[in-house]
């Protein structure tokens, strides 16, 4: 990892170098703009209540109620919805999906602008929750464009990271909103640990918090194994051999998350609509009830939470993501057989169940990390806004190992061309 730091700042890879620059000063571009309030609502505080998961993935512009107060979250609605859409619910976002670079373009386009149409929706509600009932018409649509057109500038700016930058410019986005609120977590996390009194009562909180960084980084090291791991099975081709000098194995590989953090959001996403519906129109009986069994702190809420991420895990894998039936036909075109199985569907039977395998070990594991914070926030006396683990835990770890792949690739392959030239 060293080494290839040191390759990047080095005078051959100088457009390298200045594509993380560039993504840096897009970022510093983003943080100014999460301390810019809406203007109009200096004075305006709210409880975020369950939208606390979203005001850190926005870096804080939601407590804030800054310009970017609804961050690229509409535009990540958008894209799970044309997600769903295309796994055979629609054909013509099915038959986009297949054609290629010209569907690619088409299908963000019309994320893009679903994107924009559900930041005007949720800027309307989120005005009306924020400003309360005494503000007019003009003050409500005002609050509303501004709301949305600060979601458009972060698309405009992911945009320019992905084309001059380095990586995905949403995800890295997403990741740098986590991470500002991080430092803010930390320090909640040693106030509430570390308390006034005495050298005793002083020594044993630093103790703690130091005990809370190593479960932390521990947490840490756990997300990217699991992330990095996968379950490889071998696979022959009719017009190769593998006993040939010098032959490698070739494989398919299964990754243990192949849903990734999907699940996780789409739960989130479904579970926090009653909230908010119930936050739009204030009906006591009707909050009651949602506070009561739907909210993810209570147990009804929780086990929801949970059996949702587990149903979105087996969902995503198996219709969005690896499809046994055409993995079988695609190794059959190509002479290709699985070891020991029998091709058509035997072959595909047994890339279900191993692909059935990987995927509960994997909602086992996002059951375990986005449940984790919840239960410490039930169990103990911290803050709700430190967590152990969660969601953004995972997105800030995925987007990471991504962009460095990203840019290990490009380093290889400029390595690659020198010495072809030479």
């Amino acid at each position: 990892m060293f080494k290839n730091l040191k390759q990047i700042f080095s005078a051959r890879n100088k457009d390298i170098r200045n594509k993380i620059l560039f993504t840096l000063l897009i970022l510093f571009i983003y943080k100014l703009g999460t301390t810019v309030r809406v203007p109009g609502t200096e004075n305006i505080t709210q409880d975020l209540g369950f939208l606390e998961l979203l005001n850190v993935m926005g870096g804080g512009s939601l407590k804030n109620f800054s310009i970017f107060a609804l961050g690229v979250t509409p535009y990540i609605s958008a894209s799970i919805i044309v997600q769903l859409l295309q796994m055979d619910i629609i054909p013509y976002f099915s038959n986009l999906a297949k054609e290629g670079y010209t569907g690619r373009t088409k299908l963000n386009k019309i994320t893009r602008y679903l994107g924009i149409a559900l930041a005007f929706l949720q800027g309307l509600v989120m005005s009306f929750s924020f400003l309360g009932e005494g503000a007019t018409s003009f003050e409500y649509l005002r609050v509303t464009l501004i709301l949305t057109a600060g979601t458009c500038f972060l698309l405009w700016l992911g945009d320019q990271i992905t084309r001059k930058g380095v990586g995905n410019g949403i995800s890295i986005l997403i990741m740098a909103g986590i991470l500002i609120s991080t430092p803010s977590m930390m320090n909640d996390a040693f106030s509430s640990f570390v308390v006034s009194g005495t050298t005793q009562e002083v020594a044993l909180g630093v103790t703690k918090f130091i005990l809370f960084l190593l479960v932390y980084i521990a947490i840490i090291v756990g997300v990217v194994f699991i992330e990095k791991s996968e379950r490889r099975i071998p696979v022959q081709y009719s017009n190769k051999t593998s006993t040939a000098y010098g032959a490698k194995q070739t494989y398919i590989p299964f990754r243990l998350n192949s849903a990734g953090v999907m699940p996780v959001i789409f739960a989130s996403s479904l579970i926090s609509i009653p909230s908010l519906i119930a936050t739009f129109v204030k009906n006591d009986s009707f909050s009651l009830f949602v506070n009561s069994y739907i909210n993810y702190n209570t147990i009804t809420g929780f086990i929801l939470y949970i059996l949702l991420i587990i149903l979105f895990s087996y969902l995503y894998t198996f219709m969005a993501g690896l499809k046994p039936k055409e993995l079988s036909e695609n190794l059959n075109k190509q002479g290709g057989y699985i070891p020991g199985i029998r091709p058509g569907n035997e072959t595909k039977n047994y890339v279900s169940k191993v692909l059935s395998r990987t995927t509960f070990l994997g909602a086992l594991f996002l059951v375990i990390i986005a449940g984790l914070p919840i239960l410490v926030s039930n169990l103990s006396s911290l803050p709700t806004s430190v967590t152990v683990g969660g969601t953004g835990l995972l997105i800030v770890v995925g987007v990471a190992l991504e962009t460095y792949n990203q840019i290990e690739s490009s380093l290889s392959a400029r390595k690659y061309e020198r010495g072809y030239r030479k």
